[in-house]
């Protein structure tokens, strides 16, 4: 199964970044970084739909991305429109790297969500010390045990959370430990299918006071209205943006759907 290999490629590069960089000098490196509190979360809890523009270079379903523009004109765009930003920096299936969010850190103040596959303490210092405001805890690869200790991680480090679910079972774990943001990813991540109505199944099970994250699959205008009816209260936008030459003008018209 793709999941399960990604994870093991991941524990790989683990042991690559600890040599690099011991868990103890990544911490130091950590506790330097001031940033505000809370800054994605009151990104998505405003009024309106908000949208989080993401940057990858590729993914196991659709392959090798190819940008329209270059990074500094993508955040240009970004910065005047969407709400936040999405990094990947899984290295092996999505070609992504912490350099990149270091890059996009200097190029906006807008919060920035580090998109990767989080099993490990050291990535979450790693999150903050590479100037992420945000990180995403995947429900499908870790255990109840892991789920609750990363969260309260997370939340000792100033980093806010974006819990990741693709089912009823992973929904009610994701409430159990009371998270504050919780995205439904509609694509499997057994599979790589999308199925926007994975979101609309599982909207009626979000607390309203919860911040509730459609992610995958969004590529056109229908996809947005259809999103929209199900109470979502962000998007997720990855494909669409980095193809698109435009993505100040999309972001701009979902928004206005």
């Amino acid at each position: 199964m793709i999941l399960d290999k990604i994870v093991a490629d991941k524990k790989i590069r683990l042991r690559e970044h600890k040599k690099r960089m011991s868990p103890e000098e990544i911490k130091r490196a950590a506790q330097e970084v001031k940033r505000e509190e809370h800054l994605f979360y009151r990104a998505l809890k405003k009024e309106g739909i908000s949208i989080i523009g993401e940057f990858k270079k590729a993914s196991p379903s659709l392959g090798k991305i190819e940008s329209k523009i270059d990074l500094t004109t993508r955040m240009e765009e970004y910065n005047a429109s969407v709400d936040a930003v999405s990094c990947l920096t899984e290295e092996d299936h999505f070609s992504g790297n912490i350099d990149y969010l270091k890059q996009i850190r200097k190029l906006t103040e807008l919060p920035i969500l580090r998109k990767d596959f989080m099993i490990d303490a050291y990535q979450f210092y790693e999150a903050k010390a590479i100037g992420a405001d945000a990180i995403l805890l995947i429900a499908a690869i870790l255990d109840d045990v892991q789920l609750k200790d990363f969260y309260q991680l997370a939340a000792s480090l100033q980093l806010d959370a974006l819990v990741e679910v693709h089912d009823e079972k992973e929904m009610e774990r994701a409430l159990n430990i009371d998270a504050d943001i919780i995205g439904v990813n509609n694509r499997d991540l057994k599979d790589f299918t999308i199925r926007l109505e994975t979101t609309k199944s599982l909207s009626s099970m979000v607390p309203k006071e919860k911040i509730f994250v459609s992610e995958s699959g969004i590529t056109k205008d229908a996809d947005v209205k259809f999103l929209k009816e199900c109470r979502a209260d962000a998007f997720l936008i990855g494909r669409a943006f980095m193809e698109s030459e435009n993505p100040k003008e999309l972001a701009a018209k979902w928004k206005k759907l």
